[in-house]
Protein backbone atom coordinates (compact mmCIF):
# COMPACT_ATOMS: atom_id res chain seq x y z
CA UNK A 1 0.00 0.00 0.00
CA UNK A 2 1.35 3.41 -0.95
CA UNK A 3 2.43 5.75 1.83
CA UNK A 4 0.89 8.63 -0.16
CA UNK A 5 -2.76 9.54 -0.58
CA UNK A 6 -2.27 9.94 -4.34
CA UNK A 7 0.17 8.93 -7.02
CA UNK A 8 -0.17 12.41 -8.50
CA UNK A 9 -1.46 15.82 -7.45
CA UNK A 10 -1.92 18.38 -10.22
CA UNK A 11 -2.08 22.05 -9.26
CA UNK A 12 -4.24 23.75 -11.89
CA UNK A 13 -7.05 22.41 -14.09
CA UNK A 14 -6.29 24.21 -17.33
CA UNK A 15 -5.57 22.48 -20.65
CA UNK A 16 -2.22 21.33 -19.29
CA UNK A 17 -3.41 20.20 -15.89
CA UNK A 18 -6.69 18.48 -16.69
CA UNK A 19 -5.28 16.68 -19.74
CA UNK A 20 -2.33 15.48 -17.65
CA UNK A 21 -4.69 14.29 -14.92
CA UNK A 22 -6.84 12.31 -17.36
CA UNK A 23 -3.77 10.76 -18.97
CA UNK A 24 -2.50 9.82 -15.50
CA UNK A 25 -5.79 8.13 -14.68
CA UNK A 26 -5.69 6.23 -17.98
CA UNK A 27 -2.27 4.91 -16.98
CA UNK A 28 -3.49 3.74 -13.59
CA UNK A 29 -2.28 6.60 -11.38
CA UNK A 30 -4.53 7.70 -8.51
CA UNK A 31 -4.86 11.41 -9.21
CA UNK A 32 -6.18 14.62 -7.67
CA UNK A 33 -6.48 18.08 -9.22
CA UNK A 34 -6.45 21.27 -7.19
CA UNK A 35 -8.21 24.24 -8.81
CA UNK A 36 -9.28 27.54 -7.26
CA UNK A 37 -11.57 28.55 -10.15
CA UNK A 38 -13.68 26.71 -12.71
CA UNK A 39 -12.07 23.71 -14.42
CA UNK A 40 -10.62 24.45 -17.84
CA UNK A 41 -8.26 27.24 -16.89
CA UNK A 42 -7.89 30.59 -18.59
CA UNK A 43 -7.99 29.03 -22.05
CA UNK A 44 -11.43 27.54 -21.66
CA UNK A 45 -12.98 30.12 -19.33
CA UNK A 46 -11.35 33.43 -20.32
CA UNK A 47 -9.33 32.80 -23.47
CA UNK A 48 -9.43 30.36 -26.36
CA UNK A 49 -13.06 29.26 -26.12
CA UNK A 50 -15.01 32.47 -25.40
CA UNK A 51 -12.86 34.44 -27.86
CA UNK A 52 -13.56 31.90 -30.62
CA UNK A 53 -17.26 32.18 -29.83
CA UNK A 54 -17.01 35.95 -30.30
CA UNK A 55 -15.06 35.47 -33.54
CA UNK A 56 -17.71 33.10 -34.87
CA UNK A 57 -20.47 35.56 -34.09
CA UNK A 58 -18.46 38.45 -35.56
CA UNK A 59 -18.11 36.42 -38.75
CA UNK A 60 -21.86 35.83 -38.92
CA UNK A 61 -22.54 39.52 -38.33
CA UNK A 62 -20.18 40.46 -41.16
CA UNK A 63 -22.17 38.23 -43.51
CA UNK A 64 -25.02 40.76 -43.36
CA UNK A 65 -23.25 42.74 -46.08
CA UNK A 66 -23.26 39.66 -48.31
CA UNK A 67 -26.96 39.11 -47.68
CA UNK A 68 -27.71 42.72 -48.56
CA UNK A 69 -26.14 42.08 -51.95
CA UNK A 70 -28.79 39.39 -52.42
CA UNK A 71 -31.51 41.93 -51.77
CA UNK A 72 -32.16 40.93 -48.16
CA UNK A 73 -32.90 43.97 -45.98
CA UNK A 74 -31.99 44.12 -42.29
CA UNK A 75 -32.64 46.50 -39.45
CA UNK A 76 -29.80 46.24 -36.94
CA UNK A 77 -31.09 49.01 -34.66
CA UNK A 78 -32.05 46.40 -32.06
CA UNK A 79 -28.66 44.68 -32.08
CA UNK A 80 -27.51 44.00 -28.50
CA UNK A 81 -23.86 43.09 -28.02
CA UNK A 82 -24.64 41.76 -24.53
CA UNK A 83 -26.34 38.81 -26.23
CA UNK A 84 -23.12 38.07 -28.14
CA UNK A 85 -21.08 38.20 -24.94
CA UNK A 86 -23.65 36.04 -23.14
CA UNK A 87 -23.37 33.35 -25.80
CA UNK A 88 -19.59 33.25 -25.35
CA UNK A 89 -20.07 32.77 -21.60
CA UNK A 90 -22.54 29.94 -22.21
CA UNK A 91 -19.95 28.18 -24.39
CA UNK A 92 -17.27 28.58 -21.72
CA UNK A 93 -19.56 27.36 -18.93
CA UNK A 94 -20.72 24.37 -20.95
CA UNK A 95 -17.16 23.25 -21.66
CA UNK A 96 -16.01 23.90 -18.09
CA UNK A 97 -18.75 21.57 -16.87
CA UNK A 98 -17.61 19.14 -19.54
CA UNK A 99 -14.09 19.12 -18.08
CA UNK A 100 -15.53 18.57 -14.61
CA UNK A 101 -17.49 15.61 -16.00
CA UNK A 102 -14.35 14.16 -17.61
CA UNK A 103 -12.45 14.40 -14.33
CA UNK A 104 -15.27 12.62 -12.52
CA UNK A 105 -15.58 10.00 -15.27
CA UNK A 106 -11.87 9.22 -14.90
CA UNK A 107 -12.17 8.99 -11.10
CA UNK A 108 -10.00 12.05 -10.52
CA UNK A 109 -10.63 13.92 -7.28
CA UNK A 110 -11.26 17.63 -7.86
CA UNK A 111 -10.21 19.68 -4.86
CA UNK A 112 -11.43 23.28 -4.85
CA UNK A 113 -8.95 25.78 -3.44
CA UNK A 114 -5.45 27.23 -3.72
CA UNK A 115 -2.58 24.78 -3.53
CA UNK A 116 0.90 25.43 -2.14
CA UNK A 117 3.78 22.96 -2.16
CA UNK A 118 4.81 22.38 1.47
CA UNK A 119 6.97 19.32 0.97
CA UNK A 120 8.59 17.35 -1.83
CA UNK A 121 5.49 15.14 -1.72
CA UNK A 122 3.00 17.46 -0.04
CA UNK A 123 0.53 20.12 -1.09
CA UNK A 124 -1.48 22.21 1.35
CA UNK A 125 -4.80 23.63 0.16
CA UNK A 126 -6.05 26.99 1.44
CA UNK A 127 -3.35 26.87 4.11
CA UNK A 128 -5.27 24.20 6.00
CA UNK A 129 -5.63 20.75 4.46
CA UNK A 130 -2.56 18.72 3.58
CA UNK A 131 -2.49 16.16 0.78
CA UNK A 132 0.38 13.84 -0.12
CA UNK A 133 1.44 12.37 -3.47
CA UNK A 134 4.33 10.51 -5.01
CA UNK A 135 4.58 13.25 -7.65
CA UNK A 136 3.34 16.83 -7.97
CA UNK A 137 2.65 18.58 -11.27
CA UNK A 138 2.49 22.38 -11.37
CA UNK A 139 0.18 23.63 -14.15
CA UNK A 140 -0.86 27.02 -12.84
CA UNK A 141 -0.79 28.85 -16.19
CA UNK A 142 -0.39 32.56 -16.72
CA UNK A 143 -2.16 35.91 -16.58
CA UNK A 144 -2.17 39.04 -18.78
CA UNK A 145 1.09 40.94 -18.61
CA UNK A 146 0.91 44.40 -17.05
CA UNK A 147 2.70 47.31 -18.76
CA UNK A 148 3.82 50.17 -16.53
CA UNK A 149 1.62 53.17 -17.12
CA UNK A 150 -1.15 51.02 -18.63
CA UNK A 151 -2.26 49.08 -15.54
CA UNK A 152 -5.65 47.39 -15.85
CA UNK A 153 -8.78 48.73 -14.20
CA UNK A 154 -10.95 46.39 -16.34
CA UNK A 155 -13.36 49.25 -16.94
CA UNK A 156 -11.53 51.38 -19.49
CA UNK A 157 -7.99 49.97 -19.45
CA UNK A 158 -8.66 46.35 -20.30
CA UNK A 159 -6.83 43.06 -20.26
CA UNK A 160 -8.05 40.27 -22.54
CA UNK A 161 -10.24 39.15 -19.63
CA UNK A 162 -11.80 42.60 -19.42
CA UNK A 163 -12.38 42.64 -23.16
CA UNK A 164 -14.17 39.28 -22.96
CA UNK A 165 -16.34 40.68 -20.17
CA UNK A 166 -17.61 43.69 -22.16
CA UNK A 167 -21.39 43.75 -22.44
CA UNK A 168 -21.54 47.05 -24.33
CA UNK A 169 -19.20 48.12 -27.09
CA UNK A 170 -17.15 51.31 -27.07
CA UNK A 171 -17.25 53.55 -30.11
CA UNK A 172 -13.46 53.36 -30.36
CA UNK A 173 -10.58 51.40 -28.85
CA UNK A 174 -6.80 51.32 -29.00
CA UNK A 175 -5.32 47.83 -28.85
CA UNK A 176 -1.77 47.74 -27.58
CA UNK A 177 -0.02 44.71 -29.08
CA UNK A 178 -0.68 43.10 -32.48
CA UNK A 179 0.14 39.51 -31.67
CA UNK A 180 -2.51 36.81 -31.95
CA UNK A 181 -4.64 38.14 -29.07
CA UNK A 182 -4.56 41.75 -30.22
CA UNK A 183 -5.29 40.86 -33.83
CA UNK A 184 -8.20 38.60 -32.90
CA UNK A 185 -9.82 41.31 -30.78
CA UNK A 186 -9.21 43.85 -33.56
CA UNK A 187 -11.17 41.59 -35.91
CA UNK A 188 -14.00 41.00 -33.42
CA UNK A 189 -14.51 44.63 -32.44
CA UNK A 190 -14.16 45.98 -35.97
CA UNK A 191 -16.75 43.48 -37.21
CA UNK A 192 -19.27 44.90 -34.75
CA UNK A 193 -18.58 48.49 -35.81
CA UNK A 194 -15.98 49.66 -33.29
CA UNK A 195 -13.30 52.05 -34.56
CA UNK A 196 -10.09 50.08 -33.93
CA UNK A 197 -6.52 51.38 -33.62
CA UNK A 198 -3.95 48.56 -33.50
CA UNK A 199 -0.50 49.53 -32.18
CA UNK A 200 2.57 47.29 -32.47
CA UNK A 201 6.17 48.12 -31.54
CA UNK A 202 7.58 45.64 -34.09
CA UNK A 203 7.65 46.34 -37.82
CA UNK A 204 4.60 44.20 -38.71
CA UNK A 205 1.40 42.98 -37.14
CA UNK A 206 1.68 39.34 -36.05
CA UNK A 207 5.44 39.88 -35.57
CA UNK A 208 6.19 36.19 -34.92
CA UNK A 209 4.58 35.11 -38.18
CA UNK A 210 5.96 34.92 -41.70
CA UNK A 211 6.08 38.35 -43.35
CA UNK A 212 3.97 37.35 -46.35
CA UNK A 213 1.17 35.78 -44.33
CA UNK A 214 1.09 38.73 -41.92
CA UNK A 215 0.82 41.02 -44.95
CA UNK A 216 -2.33 39.17 -46.07
CA UNK A 217 -3.99 40.01 -42.76
CA UNK A 218 -2.71 43.60 -42.83
CA UNK A 219 -4.17 44.11 -46.31
CA UNK A 220 -7.52 42.72 -45.19
CA UNK A 221 -7.50 44.84 -42.03
CA UNK A 222 -6.72 47.95 -44.04
CA UNK A 223 -9.72 47.24 -46.25
CA UNK A 224 -11.84 46.84 -43.12
CA UNK A 225 -10.56 50.27 -41.98
CA UNK A 226 -8.68 48.94 -38.96
CA UNK A 227 -5.96 51.51 -38.37
CA UNK A 228 -2.56 49.90 -37.84
CA UNK A 229 0.54 51.53 -36.38
CA UNK A 230 3.69 49.42 -36.61
CA UNK A 231 7.18 50.24 -35.28
CA UNK A 232 5.22 52.41 -32.85
CA UNK A 233 5.28 52.80 -29.07
CA UNK A 234 2.37 53.89 -26.89
CA UNK A 235 4.19 56.06 -24.38
CA UNK A 236 1.39 57.14 -22.05
CA UNK A 237 -2.22 58.23 -21.90
CA UNK A 238 -4.28 60.86 -20.16
CA UNK A 239 -7.96 61.15 -19.35
CA UNK A 240 -9.86 63.55 -21.57
CA UNK A 241 -13.61 64.04 -21.34
CA UNK A 242 -15.24 60.62 -21.71
CA UNK A 243 -12.19 59.02 -23.29
CA UNK A 244 -8.42 58.80 -23.32
CA UNK A 245 -5.72 60.61 -25.27
CA UNK A 246 -2.92 58.15 -26.08
CA UNK A 247 0.51 59.48 -27.02
CA UNK A 248 2.33 57.47 -29.70
CA UNK A 249 5.89 57.59 -30.98
CA UNK A 250 7.04 56.18 -34.32
CA UNK A 251 10.75 56.87 -34.68
CA UNK A 252 11.05 60.61 -34.24
CA UNK A 253 7.40 61.26 -35.03
CA UNK A 254 4.90 61.91 -32.23
CA UNK A 255 1.14 61.55 -32.62
CA UNK A 256 -2.00 61.33 -30.51
CA UNK A 257 -5.18 59.25 -30.67
CA UNK A 258 -8.35 59.79 -28.65
CA UNK A 259 -10.31 56.61 -27.88
CA UNK A 260 -12.99 55.41 -25.46
CA UNK A 261 -11.07 52.39 -24.17
CA UNK A 262 -7.61 50.81 -24.26
CA UNK A 263 -6.95 47.06 -24.52
CA UNK A 264 -3.48 45.89 -23.48
CA UNK A 265 -2.52 42.61 -25.20
CA UNK A 266 1.26 42.41 -24.94
CA UNK A 267 1.88 38.93 -23.62
CA UNK A 268 1.39 36.98 -20.42
CA UNK A 269 3.08 36.49 -17.04
CA UNK A 270 3.54 33.02 -15.45
CA UNK A 271 1.63 32.24 -12.25
CA UNK A 272 4.61 30.95 -10.30
CA UNK A 273 4.25 33.04 -7.13
CA UNK A 274 3.03 31.70 -3.80
CA UNK A 275 3.61 28.07 -4.78
CA UNK A 276 6.34 27.47 -2.21
CA UNK A 277 9.00 26.95 -4.89
CA UNK A 278 11.64 29.04 -3.15
CA UNK A 279 11.50 26.80 -0.08
CA UNK A 280 12.81 23.92 -2.20
CA UNK A 281 15.33 25.97 -4.22
CA UNK A 282 13.31 25.40 -7.40
CA UNK A 283 14.68 28.01 -9.75
CA UNK A 284 12.70 30.45 -11.83
CA UNK A 285 13.82 32.87 -14.52
CA UNK A 286 11.60 35.87 -15.18
CA UNK A 287 8.92 33.95 -13.31
CA UNK A 288 9.18 30.82 -15.47
CA UNK A 289 9.95 27.60 -13.60
CA UNK A 290 13.14 25.93 -14.84
CA UNK A 291 12.65 22.30 -15.89
CA UNK A 292 14.77 19.58 -17.45
CA UNK A 293 13.99 16.34 -19.21
CA UNK A 294 10.34 15.24 -18.95
CA UNK A 295 9.53 18.61 -17.32
CA UNK A 296 11.10 17.74 -13.96
CA UNK A 297 12.24 20.57 -11.72
CA UNK A 298 15.38 20.30 -9.55
CA UNK A 299 13.21 18.34 -7.10
CA UNK A 300 12.66 14.95 -8.83
CA UNK A 301 9.09 14.52 -7.53
CA UNK A 302 7.96 17.98 -8.70
CA UNK A 303 7.18 18.70 -12.35
CA UNK A 304 5.94 21.81 -14.17
CA UNK A 305 4.26 22.32 -17.57
CA UNK A 306 2.42 24.90 -19.65
CA UNK A 307 2.56 28.67 -19.38
CA UNK A 308 4.41 28.49 -16.07
CA UNK A 309 7.55 27.21 -17.85
CA UNK A 310 9.49 28.91 -20.64
CA UNK A 311 7.88 27.21 -23.64
CA UNK A 312 5.38 28.58 -26.19
CA UNK A 313 2.35 29.85 -24.27
CA UNK A 314 -0.17 27.75 -26.15
CA UNK A 315 -2.89 25.47 -24.79
CA UNK A 316 -1.98 22.59 -27.10
CA UNK A 317 1.65 22.81 -26.00
CA UNK A 318 0.63 22.61 -22.35
CA UNK A 319 -1.52 19.55 -23.06
CA UNK A 320 1.30 17.74 -24.84
CA UNK A 321 3.82 18.62 -22.14
CA UNK A 322 1.41 17.18 -19.57
CA UNK A 323 1.11 13.94 -21.51
CA UNK A 324 4.90 13.60 -21.77
CA UNK A 325 5.42 14.25 -18.03
CA UNK A 326 2.73 11.76 -17.05
CA UNK A 327 3.95 9.01 -19.36
CA UNK A 328 7.41 9.41 -17.81
CA UNK A 329 5.97 9.17 -14.29
CA UNK A 330 4.11 6.02 -15.30
CA UNK A 331 7.33 4.34 -16.44
CA UNK A 332 6.91 4.81 -20.17
CA UNK A 333 9.57 6.25 -22.49
CA UNK A 334 8.05 9.32 -24.14
CA UNK A 335 9.96 11.98 -26.04
CA UNK A 336 11.87 14.16 -23.58
CA UNK A 337 10.72 17.50 -24.96
CA UNK A 338 8.56 18.78 -27.79
CA UNK A 339 10.33 19.58 -31.06
CA UNK A 340 9.68 23.32 -31.45
CA UNK A 341 9.69 22.89 -35.23
CA UNK A 342 6.49 20.81 -34.98
CA UNK A 343 4.41 23.19 -32.86
CA UNK A 344 1.56 24.75 -34.85
CA UNK A 345 0.61 28.36 -34.25
CA UNK A 346 -2.85 29.69 -35.05
CA UNK A 347 -4.52 33.09 -35.22
CA UNK A 348 -8.28 33.02 -35.68
CA UNK A 349 -9.09 36.39 -37.23
CA UNK A 350 -10.37 36.46 -40.81
CA UNK A 351 -8.36 35.66 -42.82
CA UNK A 352 -6.85 33.09 -40.46
CA UNK A 353 -3.12 32.51 -40.09
CA UNK A 354 -1.45 29.20 -39.23
CA UNK A 355 2.17 28.11 -39.27
CA UNK A 356 4.91 25.85 -37.96
CA UNK A 357 8.67 25.60 -38.31
CA UNK A 358 11.03 28.14 -39.78
CA UNK A 359 10.13 31.49 -41.26
CA UNK A 360 12.39 32.98 -43.93
CA UNK A 361 13.75 35.39 -41.34
CA UNK A 362 14.56 32.65 -38.83
CA UNK A 363 16.16 30.47 -41.49
CA UNK A 364 18.37 33.37 -42.59
CA UNK A 365 19.35 34.14 -38.98
CA UNK A 366 20.36 30.50 -38.45
CA UNK A 367 22.25 30.36 -41.75
CA UNK A 368 19.98 27.58 -43.05
CA UNK A 369 19.67 27.30 -46.81
CA UNK A 370 16.09 26.98 -47.99
CA UNK A 371 13.84 27.05 -51.00
CA UNK A 372 10.26 28.24 -50.92
CA UNK A 373 7.08 27.95 -52.92
CA UNK A 374 4.01 30.15 -52.55
CA UNK A 375 0.65 29.11 -53.97
CA UNK A 376 -2.18 31.68 -54.02
CA UNK A 377 -5.56 30.69 -52.60
CA UNK A 378 -7.28 31.90 -55.76
CA UNK A 379 -5.72 28.95 -57.59
CA UNK A 380 -7.98 26.59 -55.62
CA UNK A 381 -11.40 26.63 -57.26
CA UNK A 382 -13.34 26.39 -54.01
CA UNK A 383 -11.83 29.64 -52.69
CA UNK A 384 -13.34 31.50 -55.64
CA UNK A 385 -16.66 29.63 -55.39
CA UNK A 386 -17.12 30.63 -51.73
CA UNK A 387 -15.70 34.14 -52.25
CA UNK A 388 -12.70 33.49 -49.98
CA UNK A 389 -9.83 33.76 -52.47
CA UNK A 390 -7.68 36.00 -50.26
CA UNK A 391 -4.70 34.05 -48.98
CA UNK A 392 -1.70 31.85 -49.71
CA UNK A 393 0.06 28.61 -48.82
CA UNK A 394 3.80 28.93 -48.40
CA UNK A 395 6.20 26.05 -47.78
CA UNK A 396 9.90 26.30 -46.95
CA UNK A 397 12.08 23.30 -47.79
CA UNK A 398 15.65 22.08 -47.97
CA UNK A 399 16.67 22.66 -51.62
CA UNK A 400 18.76 19.47 -51.71
CA UNK A 401 16.70 16.90 -49.78
CA UNK A 402 13.26 18.58 -50.13
CA UNK A 403 12.72 18.15 -46.36
CA UNK A 404 9.93 20.42 -45.15
CA UNK A 405 11.37 23.18 -42.95
CA UNK A 406 8.24 25.18 -42.28
CA UNK A 407 4.81 26.08 -43.58
CA UNK A 408 2.73 29.24 -43.43
CA UNK A 409 -0.89 29.63 -44.47
CA UNK A 410 -3.06 32.74 -44.53
CA UNK A 411 -6.68 32.43 -45.59
CA UNK A 412 -9.99 30.74 -44.94
CA UNK A 413 -9.64 27.74 -42.60
CA UNK A 414 -5.85 28.08 -42.47
CA UNK A 415 -5.88 26.76 -38.89
CA UNK A 416 -7.38 23.49 -40.14
CA UNK A 417 -5.29 23.15 -43.32
CA UNK A 418 -1.90 23.47 -41.61
CA UNK A 419 -2.06 19.99 -40.08
CA UNK A 420 -1.71 18.07 -43.33
CA UNK A 421 1.69 19.63 -43.89
CA UNK A 422 2.60 19.29 -40.21
CA UNK A 423 1.78 15.58 -40.24
CA UNK A 424 3.98 15.16 -43.31
CA UNK A 425 6.80 16.95 -41.47
CA UNK A 426 6.46 14.82 -38.33
CA UNK A 427 6.20 11.60 -40.35
CA UNK A 428 9.31 12.63 -42.34
CA UNK A 429 7.36 12.62 -45.58
CA UNK A 430 8.38 14.78 -48.52
CA UNK A 431 6.36 17.32 -50.52
CA UNK A 432 5.91 14.75 -53.31
CA UNK A 433 3.96 12.54 -50.88
CA UNK A 434 1.34 15.27 -50.54
CA UNK A 435 1.62 16.28 -54.20
CA UNK A 436 0.74 12.80 -55.42
CA UNK A 437 -2.11 12.25 -52.94
CA UNK A 438 -5.54 12.70 -54.51
CA UNK A 439 -7.35 15.62 -52.90
CA UNK A 440 -11.12 16.01 -53.21
CA UNK A 441 -12.29 18.72 -55.59
CA UNK A 442 -13.30 21.36 -54.87
CA UNK A 443 -11.60 21.87 -51.51
CA UNK A 444 -9.30 24.46 -50.01
CA UNK A 445 -6.87 21.64 -49.24
CA UNK A 446 -6.09 21.57 -52.97
CA UNK A 447 -4.06 24.73 -52.32
CA UNK A 448 -1.81 22.64 -50.06
CA UNK A 449 -1.51 19.98 -52.74
CA UNK A 450 -0.66 22.58 -55.38
CA UNK A 451 1.97 24.18 -53.15
CA UNK A 452 3.76 20.84 -52.79
CA UNK A 453 3.45 20.23 -56.52
CA UNK A 454 5.03 23.63 -57.02
CA UNK A 455 8.04 22.51 -55.02
CA UNK A 456 8.33 19.56 -57.40
CA UNK A 457 7.98 21.90 -60.38
CA UNK A 458 4.58 20.89 -61.68
CA UNK A 459 1.82 22.98 -60.05
CA UNK A 460 -1.20 22.90 -62.34
CA UNK A 461 -3.49 25.79 -61.36
CA UNK A 462 -1.13 28.73 -61.37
Amino acid sequence: MSKYQFDLIVIGAGPGGYVAAIRASQLGLKTAVIEKDNPGGVCLNWGCIPSKSLISQAQKYSYLDDLKKMGVEFNTDNFVYANVQKKSRIAATKLSKGVEFLLKKNEIELIKGTGKITGANEVTVNGETLYSAKNILVATGSRPRIIKGFEFDEEDILSSTGALSLETLPKSILILGAGAIGVEFAYILNSFGVEVHLVEMMNQILPLEDEETAAVVAKSFKRKKIRMYTSTLAERYEKTGDGYRVFLKEGETDSEIIVDKILVAVGRTPNSENLGLEEFAIKTERGFIEVGDYYQTSVPSIFAIGDVINSPLLAHVASKEGEIAIEFMAGHSPEKVIDPMTIPGATYCEPQVASFGLTEKKAAEKGIKFGKYVFPYRGAGKSVAIDESEGLVKILFNPETKEILGAHIAGKDATELIHEILLAKKAELLPEDIATTIHAHPTLSEAVMEATRGIEGWAIHV
